[in-house]
């Protein structure tokens, strides 16, 4: 290496080491600003992990302003939100007034967040665990823009997240690395902040190798970086085996807490369990005791050397975890101190700190406070140059055509979920441009969720050709998939989490990589619960994709109870970000699947989700087009009822011909009788919602759809609702005007059966329905 290269690197690391210093300090002030500083007004602590800043500082640094290249994103840990909002300070993309009110109204945000944060976020975290797993799905979709010509190689970056240790304990982790294993997941960074310190606990000794074993073995690159350069040194000398040996076999626990007591604990320690050797006695004598402090906490993940050799090392597309092992509030008064996760430090040791760093009073929120002039701006000569610092916004998109109307399937009896294949099959061969944008998903349910002729049509996708055995054999099959760059379906594995990811993921490439695509997930409807975390993960993020979900409520009736969703629809009422609909026939699923493919792209717009059944049922037929709009806001009279009538029956889905038997046997009795065909009970409740809300704040409100609709009652009217899934979900329409409710539906776990014997046993039948509206209509108990 010449001379001026050394100088260089030497230049660098010391610029990246000062850096190091002030996110430390920045992260640590503004945490102490809002717990000390600013006036409380519920007395409640506000928080924000200073420790937790303090053990992942240098890799940010070493990351952000080293490491990182213009098209690379990345998932930062939860709890080093501070520290990103430290860096875009330095890099002028965050003001102070953010940073002064941060956990506060309007105020940066205590994790990242896309949606919420005016820094560039590229993924938001908060849930631990999805923020690392999403990186690995982002990898996959952006090789799959790659694959259709949507995205340059070049333009390609990694896709990285920055973990704490504890992470590596969510289940969900694991379930993305090995589908990532199967689809030869690349470009992906996986950074561990191996602190070893928890909320409660410090990390099982006895883990130590075994992340290496699970990562390598599903064809990931593990780089340890447990000694900085100072020990490496101390190691090459007499009596340093015996340090290091120390080292690897010292207890988590011990460790941090001698990093707490200081030097003159470890000296004591250490000579007590080495001294006896003369070379190893020797080696400690020759530090004092804030030397050998300084020595023994010399781990790789505060050692920007280290980190930096390390980055270079991983240059290829290969997957790489870096376990960088770190401690618990370095460089932080309460280091090491088992109780320091959510710990703050208090005025006197924030004092003591500022001093320590050469801060003078009043300059604490200067970007590089406590530094000389000329110190001052080679460091914010360094940040100015760093690849970061001329990085834009988000890549611009365009929108993707949707069709006027999507085909509504023939036939006289069908069920929701076979149309919905039918629609997305005609669309396949349609050569519309919305076509070539959809890419479907599914956790190996793709035949049963009716994805299968989509798949026939598209294919699946995969970077290297996987060619269909059964086919080239000749072997009759309904299902003809073959696996190519071009195809547009990723089959999962059986794993809701991952297909929420999955979902989050490509609902973000048009604001992550400049490519809108139109995702459509589909899932047994039970099963969403599995992944619900996940799944509000990504619409917390404003990731836009179409769930549809199969079959819904009872209708699968001989699977029995684990295959029969009860409270999904109350997920899709309660789920921001998520607009509920459950046709009840195949033309309101076209028309309420071409609105979902809009609404994905609208400025104010999220995701869809379709709930959908595999029972068949004789459709309606339609004289005009009439009821559209009002099964776009939520609901239409099927069945319009005279005005003032005293009662209705409001509905949803795959119950209609129950439905309309009771109507038809209490048509004679109550003459009149309306019929709610309510297509959205989330967009009816949540527009009454809104119009409560305005009126509240004394804002002038037109009247919800769902009061217009049931204006044609009399206010005196009672309602039967009935839903195959939680009577709460319509049971609230009778708050709307102050009417009497009969509420039908599933509060209980399902069972084996026929639909005839399931109805009759969960009062979902025609009979149930007259009964509801005797008690309520004719006093009968």
């Amino acid at each position: 290496m010449t001379e001026a290269l050394q100088l260089t690197t030497s230049s660098r690391v010391a610029s990246l080491e000062a850096l190091d210093t002030r996110l430390r300090w920045l992260a640590a002030w503004t945490i102490h600003n809002a717990n000390h500083l600013r006036d409380s007004r519920d007395g409640l602590k506000v928080g924000g992990h200073q420790a937790s800043c303090a053990s992942i500082s240098t890799i940010m640094a070493a990351l952000y302003f080293h490491a990182l290249g213009p098209n690379d994103k990345v998932a930062v840990k939860p709890h080093a939100g501070p520290v990103l909002h430290a860096i875009h300070y330095l890099l002028g993309n965050q003001t102070l007034d953010q940073l002064r009110r941060f956990r506060g109204l309007g105020g940066a945000q205590s994790y990242p967040s896309r949606t919420k944060d005016q820094i560039p976020v590229d993924f938001s975290t908060g849930s631990v665990g999805l923020g690392v797993a999403v990186t690995l799905f982002a990898s996959l979709v952006q090789d799959y823009l790659i694959a259709h010509g949507n995205l340059a190689e070049a333009d390609s970056g990694r896709m990285i997240a920055l973990m704490g240790d504890a992470e590596l304990d969510e289940g969900n982790i694991y379930e993305a690395l090995i589908e990532g294993y199967k689809h030869d997941v690349r470009n992906c960074w996986w950074v561990v902040d191996y602190n070893r310190q928890s909320l409660d606990a410090t990390t099982a000794d006895r883990m130590f190798r075994r992340f290496d074993d699970i990562f390598e073995t599903c064809g990931w690159r593990v780089l340890t970086l447990k000694y900085g350069k100072r020990q490496l040194e101390a190691f090459g000398k007499p009596g340093g085996k015996a340090l290091q040996d120390w080292i690897d076999t010292c207890p988590n626990a011990d460790f941090a807490a001698l990093t707490y007591q200081g030097g003159s604990a470890w000296r004591a320690r250490l000579m007590h369990d080495i001294g006896a050797k003369a070379s190893a006695a020797k080696l400690i004598q020759n530090y004092d005791d804030d030397a050998l402090a300084t020595l023994m906490t010399n781990l790789g993940g505060h050692c920007i050397e280290t980190l930096l050799e390390a980055f270079d090392a991983a240059q290829d597309e290969r997957p790489t975890m870096f376990i960088a092992y770190t401690i618990k509030g370095f460089g932080l008064p309460f280091a090491g101190h088992k109780d320091n996760h959510a710990g703050l430090m208090n005025p006197t040791q924030i004092e003591g700190l500022r001093a320590e760093l050469g801060i003078a009073p009043g300059d604490e929120w200067e970007p590089y406070g406590g530094l000389g002039g000329n110190a001052a701006q080679a460091l914010r000569d360094f940040v100015a140059t760093s690849p970061l610092a001329g990085k834009g916004g988000e890549p611009e998109f365009e929108a993707v055509p949707v069709p006027a109307q999507l085909p509504v399937p023939e036939g006289l009896e069908q069920s929701t979920q076979a149309a919905f294949g039918k629609i997305l099959f005609e669309l396949s061969k349609s050569g519309h441009p919305l076509a070539d944008r959809i890419v479907t998903t599914s956790p190996d349910v793709t035949v049963s969720t009716n994805l299968g002729a989509f798949v026939n049509q598209r294919g699946l996708f995969r970077r290297q050709e996987l060619k269909d055995v059964f086919h080239a054999a000749r072997i009759p099959s309904a299902q003809k998939w073959s696996g190519h760059g071009a195809g547009q379906h990723i089959e999962l594995g059986i794993a809701e989490n991952n297909l929420f990811l999955m979902l989050a993921a490509l609902g973000l490439s048009a604001p992550v990589f400049g490519t809108r695509l139109m995702p459509i997930g589909t899932v047994y409807d039970p099963f969403i619960a599995r992944g619900l975390d996940a799944l509000n993960y990504g619409c917390y993020q404003d990731a836009r994709f179409l769930l549809v979900a199969t079959p819904a409520g009872l209708t699968l009736g001989p699977e029995g109870g684990a295959h029969q969703s009860i409270n999904s629809p109350l997920i899709g009422i309660g789920q921001p970000g998520l607009t509920y609909f459950e046709p009840a026939y195949a033309d309101e699923l076209a028309l309420m699947m071409r609105w979902a493919f809009a609404h994905m792209q609208a400025p104010d717009g999220g995701s869809v989700y379709l709930r959908l059944t595999t029972r068949s049922i004789d459709q309606v037929e339609r004289t005009d087009d009439g009821w559209k709009a009002d099964a776009l806001k939520g609901g239409y009279w099927l069945k319009p009822p005279a005005l003032g009538t005293e009662a209705a029956i409001a509905f949803t889905g795959a119950i209609a011909p129950e439905v309309l038997q009771g109507y038809a046997d209490l048509l004679d009795d109550i003459p009149g009788l309306g019929l709610l065909n309510v297509t959205s009970p989330d967009l009816l409740h949540r527009g009454w919602s809104a119009a409560r809300a305005a009126r509240g704040n004394g804002q002038p409100a037109a009247p919800s759809h769902v009061e217009i609709l049931l204006s044609a009652l009399s206010p005196h009217a009672g309602l039967v609702t009935a839903i195959d899934g939680a009577p709460s979900t319509l049971s609230w329409l009778g708050a709307v005007r102050g009417m009497r409710t009969s509420p039908l539906g599933i509060d209980r776990f399902g069972q084996t059966g026929d639909l005839p014997d399931l109805y009759r046993t969960y009062r979902l039948d025609a009979e149930a329905i007259v009964d509801a509206a005797a008690e309520l209509f004719l006093g009968a108990r």
